[in-house]
């Protein structure tokens, strides 16, 4: 099982889900308070679990229906995901990956630990 690590930065608030190894899967955006950082944990719990998986990294890739994982090169050729909410909105995005595998394991991962993952608060 994973979990959800709230912790403070300098300008607010974020989360990151680790695996049960303690790799770190997903990281959020920075929130400014508590209460928000917690939804966006919600959302990801109730969309990663259904989310589709959009490569965008194909030529004429299928556009999928949010909620979506969404999979695309970064500036360093780099493979990275980010999750998409049925809003269109960014909940959490991945490291990125030197390989596809790496990325699409990933993106199981965060699948398998967004539902059932405790939640911790760094103090």
């Amino acid at each position: 099982m994973g979990t959800f690590l709230i912790k403070k930065t300098k300008t607010g608030i974020k989360f990151d889900l680790k695996a049960g190894n303690g790799e770190v899967i997903a990281t959020s955006e920075v929130y400014s308070s508590a209460a928000s950082c917690k939804n966006g944990i919600a959302s990801v719990q109730k969309n990663a679990p259904i989310a589709a998986v959009e490569d965008q990294t194909k030529e004429g890739y299928a556009v999928e229906k949010h909620p979506k994982f969404e999979i695309y090169l970064d500036k360093a050729g780099e493979y990275r995901f980010r999750l998409k909410a049925t809003n269109g909105q960014i909940i959490a995005v991945s490291e990125g990956y030197k390989a596809m595998a790496g990325c699409t394991n990933g993106i199981e991962s965060v699948k398998k630990n967004a539902a059932d993952s405790k939640i911790v608060i760094q103090e």
